[in-house]
């Protein structure tokens, strides 16, 4: 039934477990005084329609391993367009907390835990400080995105 309406989609098998738990939940209604086929399609269309709607929202939001997003392949082109001065000046001018705090995460590789055992704070002081800084950072090199 889910092939003949949708063709031959990834989620065939999906729509057929979906209706066989559907099913099984909703025994206790059937009539056996009247047909089992209706019954049984209505569940079945049901849960057709609602793995379609799953698999689109979900297609909506995902790409395929295969598929590079745009963004992936223009960062590939050379960063020619970076002031890596200006992005040196805006971390100077950070308070030291902050800018020990992003140097040790985004340059050093260091993670949460290793920058607070290295500076003696808790991991979410840690959190809050970068941040803090990303915030000033964003501010000093003029950008209005709200991403790190």
């Amino acid at each position: 039934m889910v092939r003949q309406k949708w063709g031959n989609v990834a989620w065939v098998d999906d729509a057929v477990q979906e209706t066989l738990l559907s099913v099984h939940r909703a025994r206790h209604t059937f009539d056996p005084s009247r047909p089992f086929a209706p019954w049984l399609y209505a569940i079945a269309h049901n849960r057709m329609i609602d793995v379609a709607r799953r698999e689109r929202r979900i297609g909506d939001r995902e790409k395929g391993a295969d598929v590079l997003p745009e963004s992936a392949a223009a960062s590939s082109a050379p960063a020619a367009d970076i002031d890596v001065d200006r992005i040196h000046a805006a971390l100077a001018a950070l308070p030291s907390r902050q800018r020990d705090v992003i140097v040790g995460m985004k340059f050093g590789d260091e993670s949460v835990r290793q920058v607070g055992a290295r500076l003696g704070m808790s991991d979410s002081a840690v959190k809050v400080t970068a941040h803090r800084g990303y915030k000033v950072l964003r501010r000093l090199l003029g950008e209005s995105r709200d991403d790190n």
